[in-house]
């Protein structure tokens, strides 16, 4: 059999995979990445964050993006109940890029990959990882490629940057339950107007609406730049119970139950294939050890409702690039507190406005009328995805901080 020898390996072509292959081939590093579909494909996940874009800079990729066309997006809107409230991420407490897109994941990731390819990245569409085993420094990758012929690579380090596939974790049994309840979304593209005029709605910003009667289940609308639109719906599993199991008829009842998406959706069409996921929210033993690490989705996916996915992605894409750099050239590199810890700053974030929104402080926070403006550019700052910023107060103490505000929030329309 066939055995090749790499630096690293990096399983999965998406966000987190293509970045952290072109930050490492740009430091000289033998890099592969192996990736089991072709792409354009599918992908959830659209409505990006601006602090990925620094990511996005710092991978020689933005101006691939900013050709390509996508939607501008500068903020975050919300509609709970006829009340209206937006974050612009131009005006928030950390520095660094205000603005990003509203992507379609099946061409966006396919400029970052092929960005990486120009780099001088090999991307190997169609190869499969079936089997890692580790031998002393090195680990041996059993791999199928795209002729169905088996092939081994000895690698110094392995990103498993497979997204919800989650090989690694599969492969060694990493998984852990979440500590989130299990919940569902069901979700399309939707094509035709969108009527944003009778809805004081601004289209540069992913909307998220409350359902009227369960505030624990939420839309999601992300404009596109081709008259399509990203809508989807989420909720415990048992709240769909009541509705027809065909998902485009309850996609649709539950449209209609919005009384703002009502309206906007109006002339809408359902043409696509409605798309339903379930369970994903995760947890892994660990994320990383000397042999290899954990990266976006395959590690740690909390919730959809902050789009904190390719952030979370490309910044675990970074922080591991820094240690493997390290590692190669000989230098000491504690994978949990240089990786782990790091990246679990951002995630443990993320983690208490996840569930401050089902539990219903934050939402709270955001739909409180009179809020301090200061403190709505920390809150700002964390929706824009500088969840590391440990400088602003409501990352550095976050569960504190949002519980008091919230009591505060609370007391005022009391």
């Amino acid at each position: 059999m066939i055995k090749e020898q790499k630096q690293v390996v990096i399983v999965g072509a998406g966000p987190s995979g293509s970045t952290a292959s072109a930050l490492l081939n740009a430091r000289g590093i033998n890099v592969i990445v192996i990736e089991k579909a072709l792409f354009p494909r599918f992908s959830i996940g659209e409505s990006l964050l601006p602090a990925c874009m620094e990511v996005v800079e710092q991978a020689g990729m933005l101006d691939a993006v900013r050709q390509h066309g996508f939607q501008y997006k500068d903020g975050a809107a919300f509609r709970r109940n006829g009340v209206y409230t937006q974050f612009d991420f131009t005006d928030k407490f950390t520095a660094g890029p205000g603005t990003t897109y509203q992507v379609q994941r099946a061409s966006f990731d396919k400029v970052l990959a092929d960005s990486a390819v120009e780099q001088g990245v090999e991307i190997r569409y169609q190869h499969e990882l079936t089997n890692i085993q580790f031998e002393g420094t090195k680990s041996i990758l059993s791999v199928i490629g795209a002729d169905k012929q088996a092939y081994q690579i000895e690698a110094d380090y392995v990103l498993d940057a497979s997204g919800f596939g989650r090989v690694l974790p599969r492969l060694l049994n990493l998984g852990e339950p979440s500590c989130f309840p299990p919940r569902k979304a069901i979700f399309t593209h939707i094509e035709g107007h969108i009527c944003f005029e009778k809805l004081e709605y601004d289209r540069n910003k992913i909307l998220i609406s409350v359902h009227p009667e369960n505030h624990n289940v939420w839309y999601w609308l992300i404009p596109f730049s081709n008259n399509t639109c990203s809508f989807g719906v989420v909720g415990k599993p048992e709240f769909f119970e009541s509705y027809s199991i065909d998902n485009k008829t309850a996609l649709k009842q539950l449209a209609n139950e919005e009384p703002g998406l009502k309206k906007l959706l109006s002339q809408v069409e359902y043409p696509n294939a409605i798309g339903e996921l379930g369970g994903y929210s995760t947890n892994v033993k660990h994320l990383a050890t000397s042999h290899y690490a954990l990266l976006g989705n395959a590690g740690e996916f909390l919730d959809p409702v902050f789009s904190s996915g390719v952030t979370i992605a490309m910044k675990s894409a970074l922080i591991a690039a820094d240690c493997i750099e390290r590692q190669l050239n000989g230098r000491t590199v504690d994978w949990q507190s240089d990786y782990a810890d790091r990246l679990m700053v951002g995630v443990n974030t993320f983690r208490t406005y996840v569930e401050g929104w089902y539990e219903g402080t934050l939402q709270d926070v955001i739909f409180h009328q009179n809020p301090n403006p200061r403190i709505k550019q920390m809150i700002s700052s964390i929706l824009a995805g500088y969840a590391w910023d440990e400088a602003n107060p409501y990352v550095a103490h976050s569960k504190q901080r949002l519980s008091t505000l919230a009591e505060l929030v609370r007391g005022e329309v009391g």
